[in-house]
């Protein structure tokens, strides 16, 4: 059984300005884009994964992603993060019905392949599945059965909001890189530790952040 990953990702222009105490206006754009590099990579890679489709209307990021290997949806909603994962399901059911559906969060530049595989394998024996962020409030991925609805209510305090939902959630020892989004400064270092993909690490080497 091989999944399809949804991958939500704002204009790089809007995305990740809580990092603004670690990376400027010029930046932060850059940055997020090798975020999303990163994660797709890794995604793709995961022998789990059968499609991951990134819900987008940045041209830029479709097109780098897109060389990836990633199929590119646009966000035809605009109504936001839940909308366009609730876009991209519909999407991935409708072209692969008979795949279960994972969101994942576009910002996991440490993101392991076999921890990514061991989460879903997991999530696989519920209707329904959520795995919480390293914070411990919100949610890195969301996943359905085949034939499921995902439900995504993705944002600030998700994790309570999704365990409401009825969603199961996955206590997994040994995948922090699926669970390391990242928002903030002390985020991405805390990513950095645990080791990026490489454009995540040239970008982090821009900024010149100390012990990198």
């Amino acid at each position: 059984m091989q999944w399809t990953l949804v991958i939500p990702l704002k204009p790089l222009s809007r995305a990740k300005s809580r990092l603004s105490d670690t990376a400027g206006d010029g930046v932060r754009p850059g940055l997020a884009l090798a975020f999303a590099q990163d994660t797709v990579a890794a995604a793709l890679a995961c022998p789990a994964v059968g499609d991951v489709a990134v819900v987008t209307d940045d041209a830029l990021a479709g097109k780098e992603l897109a060389a990836l290997g990633a199929r590119i949806v646009a966000d035809e909603p605009c109504a936001g993060l839940n909308a366009a994962l609730a876009h991209g399901a519909a999407h991935a059911a409708a072209s692969r019905p008979q795949s279960p559906v994972a969101a994942l969060n576009a910002d996991l530049p440490a993101l392991r392949s076999m921890e990514l595989a061991r989460v879903l394998r997991t999530a696989a024996q519920f209707p329904r599945a959520f795995l919480a962020d390293a914070a411990g409030t919100g949610t890195t991925l969301l996943a359905a059965a085949a034939g499921g609805e995902l439900r995504p209510a993705f944002g600030t305090g998700s994790r309570a909001r999704h365990r409401a939902s009825g969603a199961v959630e996955l206590r997994l020892a040994g995948v922090d890189s699926v669970r390391q989004d990242v928002d903030t400064g002390e985020d991405l270092r805390a990513a950095l530790a645990l080791g990026v993909g490489p454009r995540t690490a040239a970008a982090a080497a821009r900024l010149l952040i100390p012990g990198q």
